[in-house]
């Protein structure tokens, strides 16, 4: 296989897809995208065209089946707020509207009852929108819905009963009808569809003023039994709020039980000895605290000058005392004199030391007085102590009086919270049912009407400029869709890059369709005459056989040429000399190319010969010798010598050995593995520089198998636009001996015009202005 194609092949790997996309270049991406999506208009541009067309038509022919509809609306207000005076007497509770009861209503306005009752009203029976009288969609769904709906009535039960409108009727009606809330505010909106504007006003005007006329029915019903319910139990809390408080006078008398300003005479007397056994404790208390406080200052030694330094401590006695005052400057008169002359003459100086003797005689005397003013603390003590006790026991005396009345407390307690709370309910039912009484006057509801709807000017449905809209745009996108669906289910060969991608081989060449009225003919003899014959010279074939000597500067020669060049550079063996061509399925073009090839090496000087080795088919045989008597059959079972059955091209001088079918065969692939067929093969490579061999196709026939002893490589014709993937891969991957020894693959009968649309990355390469500046013909 070719180096170069091989190198390209592997930058190639990835997922085959059968659009045939190329592989993306160094800066893909969105230009592959664009380049995909160009290349799809252009290949399925009249698949899209013609079904935007279809469904535009279906959208003109919908409008003009389609009768028109127009649509009155109407608001409704929930909720309207009540005057003051009238919530503060309202019976029933006015709790705010939320979700779910909005969702109420709206069930409300479309019900069945409603709907009953706005038939009625405006007597629809005879509508022509229910009656479903005249030709459009909507009345022929409705006959048929009725249809089905009387069928149904008649197996499961009666009809409707005369009078009334049918269930069919209430159901078209509520199909017409719908409402929903306006954002998140407390306004209803109501929609009815009529194919009269006047009509569907006077509809929706109608079922909005039966709505509200419902809820003041409701509300002045509901009132009314709430207030009747009312009465009756007024009248029972009355007489058992009057039982209650006699029971409590008669229980009060019997157990002599007197209160003063609302509480019993033992429970006063309780609260006032405690007030009193507190200020008792607190008076002891302090005078404890006092007799402690002389009692450690007496503990000191009056002796020592630090003792007087406590003095303090025991509080206003001892401030307030004019003995200990005086006493106290005195002493603190000498210590100023003694530390004085302590300083001049010395510590034991004796004027020092009388001194110091005096002040000792004060502290003591100091003392004596503090000893005087304990026992006046003590006494003090004893006395709030004594106090305290006898408080104490007279509260004791009282707990224990109090206790046997206890029992008489706890129940009156009992029935004159009974007798209250009984006497509060009936003043509040009192009060409820005077608000009721004067509610029941008032004229009030929670809904009404915020303007009557009026009829449309325009109609709702069907919208013509959206419908069309849609149409032309549903139209081109289900017409991309079905182009796109389209292309990916065109599984076929389309580009070169598509071929080395999924075969994992080299695209030779793309070698063109030639229509034969396109092609020139050549100046030959129309018919083979006997001297033909005799001399074994092929017949004048087809134009397109003859095109690489014809047309010698036409693109279709330039890609037998790429074929030879190939053949001649192939690396992948040491010869190339015997090259056979196959294809996947008959048809596809393998003959043609054979020849020409044969045919190009012929007429470059090369010695050549071709074989037709389709000993079932022989197609080439009788284009190139139609009276051909023997062949290569007859070669290999030694009944003619080879020098005998060759024909000769004077032209090209190109060799043709035939192969002459003279009855069905059964086992060709036998015969090509026979050894008389490969020691023919073997003077062909001694004999001629090129030895093209024109097999049978891989797919219905075994033969090919058959030749991987006698051929050096195999060229893969593949019809462009015809031949599937799956069968291409299918019969290669039967023939793993064939694939092996494959150096490329051919795309023959490729429309040139056509690739520009299935290889964008490569769209210039295909114009015939690069061959004809080079003197090539065009396509």
């Amino acid at each position: 296989m070719l180096q170069n194609n091989l190198q390209h092949t592997d930058r190639l790997r990835s997922p085959v897809n059968v659009l045939a996309h190329p592989p993306q270049a160094d800066g893909g991406g969105i230009s592959d995208v664009i380049n995909f999506g160009i290349g799809l208009l252009r290949r399925q541009y009249l698949m899209i065209l013609v079904t935007a067309g279809l469904v535009t038509a279906a959208s003109l022919l919908y409008l003009r089946l389609v009768s028109p509809t127009y649509t009155a609306q109407v608001q409704i207000l929930l909720a309207n707020p009540r005057p003051q005076f009238v919530q503060q007497q309202s019976l029933l509770a006015e709790p705010a509207f939320d979700l779910s009861q909005i969702e109420t209503q709206l069930q409300l306005l479309r019900s069945r009852a409603t709907a009953v009752a706005v038939i009625d009203q405006l007597k629809l029976m005879d509508d022509p929108d229910f009656t479903a009288s005249g030709l459009s969609l909507q009345s022929l769904w409705q006959r048929i819905r009725s249809w089905g709906s009387t069928g149904s009535k008649k197996k499961d039960g009666p009809s409707d009963p005369p009078g009334e409108p049918s269930d069919t009727m209430v159901d078209a009606f509520l199909n017409r009808l719908s409402a929903g809330r306006v954002g998140y505010s407390n306004v209803i909106e109501i929609n009815y569809n009529s194919s009269s504007a006047a009509r569907a006003a006077e509809i929706v005007n109608a079922v909005a003023n039966t709505y509200v006329a419902d809820q003041f029915s409701a509300k002045f019903d509901a009132n009314r039994r709430a207030t009747s319910w009312l009465q009756e139990r007024l009248r029972d809390l009355g007489d058992q709020a009057l039982t209650a408080q006699r029971a409590v006078d008669v229980y009060k008398s019997q157990n002599n039980i007197v209160s003063l300003d609302g509480k019993p005479i033992d429970e006063q007397q309780i609260t006032e000895i405690n007030n009193r056994l507190a200020a008792a404790r607190a008076q002891t208390s302090e005078a404890t605290a006092k007799l402690a406080r002389y009692e450690t200052l007496i503990a000191s030694d009056p002796t020592k000058p630090s003792s007087i330094a406590n003095l303090d401590a025991i509080g206003t006695d001892a401030l307030s005392s004019q003995i200990i005052t005086g006493l106290r400057q005195q002493y603190l008169e000498l210590t100023r004199r003694e530390a004085e002359l302590t300083a001049r003459v010395g510590r034991d100086h004796l004027a020092v030391v009388n001194v110091r003797n005096r002040a000792r005689e004060f502290r003591v005397s100091i003392f004596d007085e503090v000893r005087r003013l304990a026992e006046v603390s003590r006494s003090e003590f004893e006395l709030a102590k004594q106090r305290q006790e006898e408080i104490e026991k007279q509260l004791s005396k009282a707990v224990s009086q109090s206790r046997s009345v206890n029992s008489a407390e706890l129940t009156i307690k009992d029935l004159e919270s009974r007798a209250k709370g009984l006497r509060s309910l009936y003043e509040t039912f009192l009060q409820r049912y005077m608000g009721s009484a004067q509610q029941e006057t008032f004229p009030v509801s929670e809904t009404r009407l915020l303007f009557p709807a009026s009829p449309p000017s325009s109609k709702s449905k069907p919208k013509t400029r959206l419908v069309l809209a849609l149409g032309i745009l549903g139209g081109l996108a289900l017409g991309l869709g079905l182009a796109l669906l389209r292309d990916l289910m065109d599984r076929v060969f389309r580009t070169s890059s598509q071929v080395e991608t999924v075969l994992e081989l080299p695209c030779l060449s793309l070698v063109p369709l030639l229509p034969a009225r396109k092609s020139p003919k050549l100046p030959v003899r129309s018919q083979q005459t006997d001297d033909d014959v005799q001399q074994r010279i092929v017949s004048s074939p087809t134009a397109i056989h003859r095109t690489v000597v014809g047309m010698p500067l036409s693109r279709y020669t330039e890609a037998i040429r790429s074929i030879k060049l190939a053949i001649d550079h192939n690396p992948a063996k040491i010869s190339s000399q015997v090259i056979g061509i196959t294809s996947a399925l008959p048809n596809e073009g393998k003959t043609t190319i054979a020849a020409s090839l044969a045919q190009l090496i012929g007429h470059t000087g090369k010695k050549a010969i071709i074989v037709d080795c389709d000993l079932r088919n022989p197609s080439l045989s009788s284009i190139f010798a139609p009276k051909a008597t023997s062949g290569i059959i007859e070669v290999a079972n030694g009944s003619r010598p080879l020098a005998e059955t060759i024909w000769r091209d004077p032209t090209t001088n190109l060799a043709f050995l035939p192969a002459v079918r003279r009855g069905p065969l059964l086992h060709t692939s036998e015969i090509l593995c026979a050894d008389a067929i490969s020691k023919l093969f073997d003077r062909l490579r001694a004999e001629y520089d090129y030895v093209i061999v024109d097999l049978p196709p891989l797919t219905p026939l075994v033969d090919v198998r058959a030749t991987s002893s006698l051929i050096d490589c195999y060229i893969l014709v593949v019809e462009w636009g015809r031949t599937k993937i799956d069968v291409v891969q299918h019969a290669l991957h039967t023939a793993p001996n064939i694939h092996e020894s494959l150096i490329g693959a051919v795309l023959s009968k490729t429309d040139t015009r056509a690739m520009a649309r299935y290889d964008g990355h490569r769209s210039y390469y295909y114009h015939d202005s690069h061959y004809i500046r080079y003197g090539l013909s065009g396509s």
